[in-house]
């Protein structure tokens, strides 16, 4: 799919606010209501548009701890590789998983409420996981940027 201008228009007023009106929405990116939301659907059922949501701010739930973990596997069996990324999507603490090039073959991004919780999650979940050799922790001291705009 090729993005117009006002595609692009109407994805960062998305991103900035998915409760908008269609008609604020429309005036934003310079076309007549009935038509914004005939090129909104077309973004969603093309993919652009994956999904809408809340940003929710972690400490404000009570979620203070967080950290990256750079996960070691033992090996890269299919069948370890699959149990493990079936764990991880359906664990909660987990907020993101990247399989990646370097030293790590993943890097998770998990929240928890304190450090005790993140060692429960350690001993009770990721070491238990027969594909994991090994995890280092790097907990992050303060968030700088989070949630920023996909601008193409």
């Amino acid at each position: 799919m090729t993005l117009t201008e006002a595609d692009l228009r109407i994805l960062a007023a998305l991103q900035s606010d998915c409760r908008i009106a269609n008609a604020d929405l429309a005036e934003r990116a310079g076309m007549s209501p009935s038509a914004c939301w005939r090129r909104v659907r077309a973004l969603e059922e093309a993919g652009v548009i994956d999904r809408y949501a809340a940003q929710v701010n972690p400490a404000a739930v009570g979620l203070g701890f967080q950290a990256i973990v750079h996960v070691h596997l033992v090996r890269h069996e299919r069948d370890n590789l699959t149990d493990f990324i079936r764990a991880v999507d359906a664990c909660p603490e987990v907020q993101e998983c990247y399989a990646t090039t370097g030293q790590a073959d993943y890097h998770l991004r998990v929240l928890t409420r304190d450090i005790e919780a993140y060692n429960r999650f350690l001993e009770g979940f990721l070491f238990r996981l027969p594909a994991v050799a090994s995890a280092q922790t790097n907990v992050v001291l303060r968030t700088i940027k989070r949630g920023a705009p996909i601008v193409p």
